[in-house]
């Protein structure tokens, strides 16, 4: 497996596009396309958050009942959330209008939408949006580099990666893009994400990697603690590597997990390290866990606690904010036999270990706390198993993107 340039338009067969269509935004891309020239096996996940946005309802019909997929068409600013049978019109109208443009059927067409909740979908400017889409759509780097761009609200870069992996002596290719700043949190955290890959796979198969997928990527991340009404990572896979199709847990299968796993997890790292506001990415690595579910639970609490991501905003070396939230993890362990580390590129202190902090100098510890990407790695002593979590620090900034947000 390597990584290669691009996004969602490197695998076979995908194109894609970025358009002006003023939703809600003005003077910028707000709606973006991703079209394979031949139908997909698609897989989905989405938000556990019981008020479920109309994009999120359509989708999961889509994903479960459709013969396949073949174009995603999404907007950003508004949230097509709380809109009641006016949302769900809304997305029907879409994936009509689109589906009679690219000659599909519209249960074909999924659609997203990202941005503020409650505000009526403008109609007639998406659909606008949707014609300006399909005449511009290209398989180029550059044409899903807009895509990638469109899909933003509170994001202050676009994300984006793409590799290549070889299965049966074929070269399959995997691409992905997502966005994601606020209302980011574990169990399908807050984003939007697109995946293409021309690998041949069954349905199943490809739910089942993604379904396992999120878990160590998309699900141990988190911003500020608020579970979105609109998550949806879609999968697109349309078979043009030429690969023998993939229908059970063979070794073509592991590789490909392993390939999906990579982006996933960039995607997944890019989004908590561009969490509103934020100054640093903020990751907890737990290792010597009794369980991996245990593993999870510490790394995140962690990385959730809004004393924590202050500490590492003031680049404090306050342990015991680290200390605390791992203890209320609800994990039982043996806080004596616990021992943590910050670590960065500027190096590795060992902070607190048998019970009492150690030995360390404030103004080293300061100096590794000050660094764009800042690990706390701890060793609970109970066993083999490990995970780690991703989050960013809590500023200022923060308050005050989201106390005037709709405005």
């Amino acid at each position: 497996m390597k990584e290669i340039a691009g996004g969602v338009t490197s695998a076979k067969g995908f194109e894609a596009a970025g358009a002006e269509a003023a939703v809600k935004y003005k003077n910028r891309k707000d709606m973006a396309l991703v079209y394979s020239t031949v139908p997909c096996k698609v897989a989905g996940t989405f938000t556990t958050n019981v008020v479920k946005a109309a994009p999120v309802l359509w989708d999961k019909q889509v994903v479960e009942t459709s013969a396949f997929a073949q174009a995603v068409v999404v907007n950003s600013g508004i949230a097509n959330a709380c809109t009641g049978k006016p949302g769900m019109d809304c997305c029907k109208s879409e994936a009509e209008h689109a589906g009679k443009l690219l000659g599909i059927p519209a249960e074909a067409v999924l659609v997203a939408s990202t941005g503020v909740i409650g505000m009526a979908m403008p109609v007639d400017r998406l659909c606008a949006g949707i014609e300006k889409l399909v005449a511009a759509k290209a398989a180029t780097p550059e044409a899903g580099l807009d895509a990638a761009k469109a899909i933003m609200t509170t994001d202050t870069v676009h994300k984006q990666v793409a590799v290549e992996v070889e299965l049966g002596g074929k070269t399959v290719t995997i691409g992905g893009m997502c966005k994601g700043s606020g209302m980011i949190h574990p169990n399908m955290c807050t984003m939007l994400g697109f995946v293409t890959t021309d690998v041949n796979i069954s349905k199943e198969m490809l739910q089942k990697a993604v379904s396992a997928s999120v878990v160590d990527s998309f699900n141990m991340i988190s911003v500020d603690g608020d579970t979105s009404t609109n998550d949806t990572l879609l999968v697109l896979a349309n078979g043009l590597a030429g690969n023998e199709e993939i229908t059970a847990e063979n070794a073509d299968f592991k590789a490909f997990c392993e390939a999906l796993d990579y982006v996933t997890m960039y995607l997944a790292k890019k989004m908590a390290g561009d969490g509103e506001g934020a100054t640093a990415l903020f990751e907890c690595r737990i290792v010597g866990a009794d369980t991996k579910e245990n593993a999870r639970t510490l790394a995140k609490s962690v990385i959730c606690s809004s004393l924590s991501k202050a500490a590492i905003f003031g680049h404090d070396a306050n342990f015991g904010r680290f200390l605390c939230a791992l203890g209320y993890s609800g994990v039982q362990f043996d806080p004596e036999n616990v021992d943590l580390y910050f670590q960065s590129k500027s190096g590795r202190i060992y902070i607190y270990g048998e019970g009492i902090a150690k030995d360390y100098s404030e103004e080293e510890a300061t100096k590794v706390l000050s660094d764009e990407e800042v690990t706390i790695y701890v060793d609970m002593h109970m066993g083999e198993a490990e995970a780690t979590a991703w989050g960013c620090d809590l500023s200022y900034e923060y308050v005050k993107i989201n106390a005037d947000y709709r405005s």
